[in-house]
This record gives structure tokens, C-alpha cells and sequence, in this order.
């Protein structure tokens, strides 16, 4: 049976190319706006506290639209987490990635970077904050503890292998395995102290004083000498 006009206007209308774009990026916005709910609940409440019908409520979306987006919970947290690159990831992607310049130098700048990001990136702040204090890793949550581990190792082990470059200048009582696990646990610190309270210290200002405090303990002498 022929279609009639109406229904065939109607059909090509719904697959056009505009129809087609206007209902990805309406898609693409329920997402985000699922996103963003979860972000916020995850940081007020924690993850565990955290239900599906809250974050839908959030969105101001249905519990299906939610599954329609996300399989589960711990699928909803691994994409939010996707959405930045927190900064033990970005700081093993600079170590991998920088073999030119003065190791150690290379690693002070990254750590200090790093620390400075923070102010300049809300979402950041949010999501790392989520990471470190607003999360239960329950098994549904291992493959998201598992992936922040990884990069945790890799960073340590790009921080001795650096530190192995440059062994000469290290402490006597300082292994490139030590300084690595040293310096990490610091930074940590730092890291957490500023999440917890931004008032605590001011990383424009205060991040490259405190990160070469931490290198004169590793350093026989800090800065190098050229």
C-alpha cells in the first residue's frame, strides 16, 4: 500500500538530516545533564549513597532514560571519570612522553603544573575530589579503583625510572625506588590538602616553593647546577 503524503513528509522529515542531528544532540544533552547530576550527587553524597533514581530526579530525566545511557552505576561513574584527566593520568602521560629536557627539572615542572591545574579546573577539582574522598570502592566500583591504581603505579614507575637518570644527583641514602615512592606520596598529600581545603594554600603562588622543598630533600643539590 502506497504511503500518503502526510506520512511519507513525516517519514522523511524524522530521517533528515537536521531531524537526525537535532535527536543525536538532544541525546548527547540528556547525557551530559545525567553526567553533571551524577557529579554533583557523587560529591554531595558520596558514590555509595548515591542512587540512580536520585541522579534522574537530578537531570530532571526518567530512570530509563538513565539506562538508556549507562548499563549501571559503575558504568555512569567510569564515564564521569572519563570526562577529565586527572592528574596522576596526565602526569604519566607528560612522563612518557617528555625524554629531551633535564629529567629531574622535568618531573619538578610536571608535579608543579599539575598542582596549579587544579584551580583552573573546576570539574577537575570535583571529580578528583570524588576519587579521593566521596568514594566506596564496592565491587561494582573494582574496574574504576583498578584503572586509578594503574595509573598511580605507572607514575611511580616513570618517576624512578626519571630518578634512575639521574641517580648521580640523588641523596646517598636516597634509591631512585625511594625517591619515586617519596615523591609520589608527597605530592598526594599536597594534592588531597588543597581538595579538602582551598584555603589551606595557594598554588599560583605556593606549589613551586613547596614541590622544590621536597627536591632539596631528594637532590645532593637543588636546582641542579648547568
Amino acid at each position: 500500500m502506497p504511503l500518503t503524503p502526510a506520512l511519507t513528509e513525516q517519514s522523511l522529515d524524522r530521517n533528515s538530516p537536521t531531524a537526525m542531528r537535532r535527536t543525536k544532540e538532544e541525546a548527547e544533552k540528556t547525557r551530559s545533564a545525567i553526567l553533571l547530576a551524577a557529579e554533583m550527587l557523587f560529591l554531595q553524597k558520596g558514590v555509595g549513597h548515591t542512587t540512580l533514581d536520585q541522579i534522574a530526579k537530578t537531570a530532571d530525566v526518567t530512570r530509563g532514560a538513565v539506562y538508556w545511557h549507562f548499563e549501571n552505576k559503575a558504568h555512569l561513574f567510569h564515564e564521569m571519570l572519563n570526562q577529565v584527566r586527572l592528574p596522576p593520568e596526565q602526569m604519566a602521560e607528560l612522563l612518557s612522553a617528555d625524554n629531551r629536557r633535564e629529567p629531574l627539572q622535568t618531573l619538578r615542572d610536571i608535579c608543579v603544573d599539575a598542582l596549579v591545574n587544579l584551580v583552573h579546573d573546576e570539574q577537575k577539582r570535583r571529580i578528583m575530589t570524588i576519587l579521593l574522598f566521596r568514594c566506596e570502592f564496592t565491587d561494582d566500583l573494582r574496574e574504576a579503583e583498578d584503572r586509578h591504581n594503574a595509573f598511580v603505579r605507572q607514575f611511580i614507575d616513570l618517576c624512578e625510572a626519571l630518578f634512575q637518570r639521574a641517580a648521580a644527583h640523588l641523596q646517598p641514602s636516597m634509591t631512585p625506588r625511594l625517591a619515586a615512592l617519596t615523591l609520589h606520596g608527597m605530592v598526594i598529600g599536597l594534592f588531597s590538602d588543597y581538595l579538602r581545603d582551598p584555603e589551606l594554600y595557594r598554588p599560583e603562588q605556593e606549589a613551586g616553593p613547596m614541590i622544590d622543598a621536597i627536591f632539596r630533600g631528594l637532590a645532593r643539590e637543588w636546582p641542579l647546577s648547568n
